[in-house]
């Protein structure tokens, strides 16, 4: 009587008493990942309060970054009251003002909205233009050879000679056109975007290459689904990860494209601010304002570092043969 005993104790070991939880989600997994980078969550942190930032200061800070002031010119940060009593200092202008008497808190929020409005707009154009090359380099064959050669050559290009002379050239056709303001920012995202796509593209072709000999993209082929479809439904959501830290690191690269051709004067307008042209503008009196240089170059360095982790913090979450270490 004791061996049905005996038997059914082991097998009654294995049932589950409770019931099982349901399996996580992908993007779940992905978000427990990417919490565990110290530097990539402060780095996110600080992207969102700077975006905030330039997008609803303005508005609570109502002052015009381009009047100018002559009476209240030359202030310095109220901090720089806590070493130097005798500076000159005001409430009024927290962040001081410039040797024209414009307010340096409001072309810091003015010019914080410049240059990450064209950083996200580069950077979605160099997505676009790189994931295209990419997926038809990788998918098609024929246009293999072809496309990764006019990679190369691009990538041969002289980035900063090449910039300067696309802005000498088509400046005055689309500020004719569009604007000063509009006409440049153009001319910066259209550029940017065109000297920035190679390493996107060539990151997607190796891993469509990968990807479109899998099983489940030989079974949708089998059946007669179309490459479009393919494309969209199959290799398009695997190759999701690399677009994703791409266009951290672009965002990033255009912010310091923008902030470079304004610190060399060709880019936007000398009335209008940016990051760069606050830059530019405080060379010349750095060693008596400091605080001038000291402000907007922060704002760069901090903004692309910022830019650096949330991209080191997406490749190590949205890697699974990472994931985890």
């Amino acid at each position: 009587m004791s061996e049905p005993n005996e038997q059914i104790a082991p097998i009654a070991a294995l049932q589950d008493k409770e019931p099982s939880r349901p399996p996580s989600s992908q993007w779940k997994d992905v978000w427990g990942q990417f919490k565990k980078h110290k530097g990539a969550v402060l780095g996110l942190g600080f992207l969102i309060l700077i975006t905030l930032a330039v997008l609803f200061g303005p508005l609570l800070w109502d002052v015009d970054p381009t009047k100018t002031d002559i009476r209240n010119k030359n202030f310095r940060p109220i901090y720089t009251a806590l070493w130097d009593s005798e500076a000159k200092t005001g409430w009024l202008k927290p962040l001081g003002s410039d040797q024209l008497g414009r307010d340096h808190l409001a072309q810091m929020l003015q010019g914080g909205r410049t240059s990450l409005a064209v950083g996200w707009a580069a950077m979605l154009l160099t997505l676009v233009i790189g994931t295209v090359i990419g997926v038809l380099a990788g998918y098609y064959k024929r246009l293999d050879g072809p496309l990764m050669r006019l990679t190369d050559l691009f990538l041969s290009l002289p980035i900063l000679p090449l910039l300067l002379v696309a802005v000498t050239l088509f400046r005055q056709p689309l500020s004719t056109a569009f604007g000063p303001e509009g006409g440049m920012f153009l001319l910066i995202v259209t550029i940017t975007a065109i000297t920035s796509w190679m390493p996107t593209a060539r990151i997607v072709r190796g891993d469509v290459l990968a990807i479109k000999e899998r099983e489940f993209v030989l079974a949708a082929h089998s059946i007669g689904t179309k490459p479009r479809a393919l494309i969209n439904r199959h290799i398009l959501p695997n190759v999701l990860s690399p677009i994703l830290v791409s266009a951290a690191l672009g965002l990033a690269t255009a912010i310091i494209t923008e902030s470079a051709l304004s610190f060399l004067g060709v880019g936007f307008p000398p009335d209008f601010p940016t990051w760069g042209k606050m830059l530019a503008d405080a060379v010349v009196r750095m060693e008596e304002y400091p605080e001038r240089v000291l402000l907007p170059g922060l704002a760069i360095s901090l903004t692309v570092l910022s830019v650096n982790f949330l991209g080191d913090g997406l490749r190590d979450a949205l890697d699974p043969r990472i994931r985890g270490r």
